[in-house]
C-alpha cells in the first residue's frame, strides 16, 4: 500500500553521532539546535538534500528547517546546488572551516562590534552629563570599555584576514 511517497530512512548511529556533535557546536555558538542538526545532516550526507529531506530525516518543523537553512546560508556554511529537472533548492555542506568561520564572524560578530561603537558614543555622552560624585571611577570604566571596543575593532579584521575572508 505505497502511496508513491519515498521511504525516508531513519538516521543511523553514525549520522546521529555526527549530528549530535554539530548540535553541541551550535549550542556553544548560541545558535538554534536546528542549525546544528541540519548542518550535521548535510555534512554527513553523500547527496544534496532539500528542505523537505532535512525536515523529514530530522523530524523537525518546516519553520525550524527553513530558519536553520537560512542561518546556515547567511554565513556560508551551506550552499545551494542545482539538480537538473527539479525546482526545489538542494543544499550541501561547506567543508572549509576557514570559509565557515569567516562567514560566521562576518554575520554574527562584526555587527555586534559595529553596534558597540554607537552604544559607547551614547555612554560617553551620558557620562559627560553625569554629575555623580564618583565620576572619576565611572570615567575609568568607560575608558576601559572604549579600549575593549578599539581592540575588538582592530582584532576582528585581522582575524578575518587570517581565516581567509
Amino acid at each position: 500500500m505505497n502511496d508513491g511517497a519515498a521511504i525516508i530512512p531513519e538516521l543511523d548511529e553514525l549520522e546521529s553521532e555526527i549530528i549530535a556533535l554539530f548540535v553541541r557546536v551550535a549550542d556553544m555558538l548560541n545558535l538554534p539546535r536546528s542549525v546544528g542538526e541540519i548542518y550535521g545532516l548535510l555534512f554527513i550526507s553523500t547527496d544534496p538534500l532539500c528542505l523537505d529531506d532535512c525536515r523529514v530525516r530530522l523530524n523537525i518543523s518546516k519553520g525550524s528547517t527553513s530558519q536553520g537553512l537560512k542561518i546556515l546560508r547567511s554565513f556560508g556554511a551551506i550552499r545551494a546546488v542545482y539538480i537538473p529537472g527539479d525546482r526545489k533548492d538542494y543544499y550541501v555542506a561547506e567543508t572549509s572551516l576557514r570559509k565557515i568561520a569567516a562567514g560566521f564572524a562576518k554575520e554574527q560578530i562584526q555587527p555586534h562590534v559595529a553596534s558597540g561603537e554607537d552604544r559607547l558614543l551614547r555612554i560617553r555622552e551620558l557620562l559627560d552629563d553625569c554629575e555623580s560624585g564618583n565620576k572619576a571611577e565611572l570615567t575609568e570604566k568607560v575608558e576601559l570599555l572604549e579600549n575593549w571596543q578599539y581592540r575588538a575593532g582592530k582584532t576582528l579584521p585581522l582575524l578575518l584576514k587570517l581565516i581567509g575572508k
